[in-house]
């Protein structure tokens, strides 16, 4: 069976390393961008099956790159990985499948994408300090 294809997009080098080695194995990973210009191109030249994307960063933020990416019709699953917990229901209101806290993304990233791969919505953020 063919490997899904995954594009990682995040302004922060050491995050792109990381979610490649951990999704390598069970995912071709067609490339990497690190803002969000350089995203809408690379998903435009690799026609990605998930894309893991970032909220904050250069250019248009990973929200307005998601609606962009669906307006234009691209049907790409995306895991949206961020430390903005407090914007994930507006990361899923904007095409996102899943949305990972990056402080989560070793217990739950591949979760996430699994899940949203099998059409279901999959959420994990920090559970609320102080309130």
């Amino acid at each position: 069976m063919k490997r899904p294809r995954a594009l990682l997009v995040d302004d922060m080098p050491e995050i792109l390393r990381y979610c490649s080695g951990l999704l390598s194995a069970d995912y071709e990973i067609v490339g990497t961008a690190a803002s969000g210009a350089a995203a809408i191109q690379a998903v435009a030249a690799t026609q990605p099956d998930v894309i893991v994307l970032d909220i904050s960063m250069p250019g248009p933020s990973g929200i307005e790159v998601a609606k962009r990416l669906r307006r234009e019709g691209c049907n790409a699953i995306i895991v949206f990985l961020s430390a903005d917990d407090h914007l994930s229901d507006a990361a899923i209101e904007a095409g996102g499948s899943a949305y990972v806290s990056k402080s989560l993304a070793d217990s739950h990233l591949l979760q996430a994408i699994t899940e949203a791969v099998a059409g279901r919505r999959y959420i994990a953020v920090r559970p609320d300090k102080g309130s």
